[in-house]
Parts: structure tokens; sequence; C-alpha cells
């Protein structure tokens, strides 16, 4: 009798340790923390109060994916980190497309089976008897929400994308150069799977680094933005500077060719011989000489050598026919001369 109840506090015992024990109650707890911040995660899923630099709204995804990566709820950002990662490797080791088929083939035989031994065996189809009166089918308002949330993730890219290539924020314009062209130098060595490991670490964990040296980081990027804005300006000034000489000499060879313009226009017109000429002023009152005045000749032609013009018309009269005469002409020239 004591061996049964040692045995049985034993078996109590350790039936309690596996479910009531420390383990068991921080696994629980952990499960239920993790619920509650996906759940969380899920609400947050709002269209944000900010617009981007042109006003234009943003998407629902803008606050998930900033409450996602920024590791508000870390034991929901954990798992989905670990989801990804974990379905990256199982695509590059598992056959899952095989054992998709597999499974699809082995499911359509086992029915197709358990109908013929039903119909054969017992007259009756087993598998038609599970069929439900209505086949399932996805409500419109599934469908509607479905096509609208995806409409919202291909929004959510799109303008991203935009911003960075418009340079909204030069720091997040920067940081995609960067990851492009060390993807374009890591795609030459690294396969395709490692690559997406890589691309999805560094976007999980990127954010985090940031979070816990946030005062570092902005410190840092506040002094290269002094650096740069000093430099900028002292390149503005000595452009500056250079402009402003390259128009003072600008002025100034304007300035000595239009006045050697202007010498040379009136040496021209100095020693020019019709405009050295100038007329000696005649007064009015001394009489002018009759050496002076050039005789006036008589015209060549005068109106008397021209005949006078008819007065009547003319009129016409009949010309007489020439042709005989022309013909006698003729005959006389064709005659031959006789001798005497």
């Amino acid at each position: 009798m004591a061996s049964g109840d040692v045995n049985y506090s034993n078996t109590g015992s350790t039936s309690n340790v596996v479910t009531k024990g420390p383990v068991v109650d921080n696994l629980k707890s952990e499960a239920s923390r993790t619920s509650g911040e996906l759940r969380d995660l899920k609400n947050s899923r709002v269209t944000p109060s900010t617009t981007t630099a042109d006003g234009q709204p943003l998407t629902h995804y803008h606050s998930l994916l900033y409450s996602l990566l920024s590791w508000e709820q870390p034991r929901a950002t954990a798992v989905s980190f670990a989801s990804v990662i974990g379905f990256i490797f199982a695509a590059r080791y598992l056959p899952l497309l095989r054992w998709a088929f597999k499974i699809l083939y082995m499911s359509l035989g086992l029915t197709a089976t358990v109908e013929i031994a039903g119909q054969i065996i017992l007259k009756k189809g087993i598998t038609s008897g599970f069929r439900p009166r209505r086949y399932y089918t996805i409500p419109k308002e599934t469908v509607e929400a479905v096509l609208e949330d995806l409409e919202q993730l291909v929004d959510f890219f799109l303008i991203e994308f935009q911003r960075i290539l418009f340079a909204e924020n030069v720091l997040h314009t920067v940081a995609a150069f960067t990851a492009a062209f060390t993807g374009y130098w890591l795609i030459r060595f690294v396969p395709l799977w490692g690559l997406a490991v890589i691309a999805v670490t560094t976007t999980y964990f990127a954010p985090l680094v940031y979070i816990s040296n946030r005062e570092i980081i902005d410190a840092q990027i506040s002094n290269l933005q002094e650096i740069i804005n000093s430099q900028t300006n002292q390149l503005k000034d000595l452009a500056g500077e250079r402009t402003s000489q390259a128009t003072g000499l600008m002025k100034q060879y304007v300035g000595e060719y239009s006045s050697k313009a202007q010498e040379y226009i009136g040496s021209r017109r100095s020693t020019s011989p019709e405009m050295s000429k100038v007329p000696t002023p005649v007064k009015a009152e001394e009489p002018i000489p009759e050496s002076v005045i050039a005789p006036v000749t008589e015209p060549l032609i005068k109106q008397e050598d021209f005949p006078e013009a008819p007065k009547v018309a003319p009129v016409a009269q009949a010309v007489e026919s020439v042709e005989p005469t022309e013909q006698a002409a003729e005959q006389t020239e064709r005659e031959p001369l006789l001798a005497v």
C-alpha cells in the first residue's frame, strides 16, 4: 500500500512539474505576452497623421512597419524576424514545392480510393457522404478587404520609393544608395538566398542599433551636417568671389574694347577725304561773279528736227496683188539665152 502511494505521489509530482512548474509558467506568460504584442501590432495598422512633403497622405502600412521595425513590441518583431528567416532557409534547403505536390496527390488518391471502395463494398459513396450542402466560397467583403489591403501595400512601396528617389530625406536616400551599391557588389559573390538573409537582418537590426545609440548617432549626424554646411558656405563664398572677379574683368574688357572702337571710328572719320572737305560758306550780300556762273548752252536736239505729227487718221488702201509680176520675173530668169 505504501509503495502504491509512493508511486502515485511520484506520478502526481512529475505531472505537476510538467504542467505546473516554473518553466511552464514562464512559457505560458511569454506566450500570452507575445500574443498580446501581436494583437497590438495588428491594431497599430492605422493611417498616420503625418503626410509627405507635398501633402500626400500615407498608408496604414507606414504605421505598421514603423511599429514593427522600431521594436515597440519586441516579441512580435522577434517572431516576425524568425518567421522570415525560417521561410528563407526553408525555401533554400527544403523541397517545399515537391512536398506540396506530394500532399496533393496523396490526398486526391486517398479520396478516390475510399470513394471507389465504398461504391464497390457498401454500394454507397463514403467521400461523397461528407460533401457539404453548399461549397465554400470567399465572401465578397473579404475579397474587397484583401484587395484594398493589397492596394495599400503597393502604394506603400511606391510612395517610399519616390520619397527616397526625390530626396525627401537625404539620409534615407544616402542609406538606400549604400544598400544598393553594396548589393550590386555582393550579388557577384553571395547567392540570392544569402543576400536575402543579409537584407532582412539589416532591415530589422539597423533600427534597433539606432534606437539603442540614438544620442551618439544623432550627435555624429549633427556634426557631419555642420561640416557639410560650413564647407558648402565656403564653396558658395568662393564661387561668389570668383563670379564677382570675372564680372569685373568682363566689364573692364568691355569698357576698353568700346573705347578703342570709339577711337578707331573717330580716327577713320577724321582721315576720310569726303569728311575732310569742308564747304566754304557763301555770303549772301556779295554778288556772285559771272565767271563762276556756268554758261547755259542750247540743247543739241531741237523741236524742229522732229516731223510734224499727222492730225488726220490714216485711211486703209487696197494693196494690188504682186503675184503675176513675180511669176513673170521667175519665168524670165528660167528662159535660156539664145545665141545670135
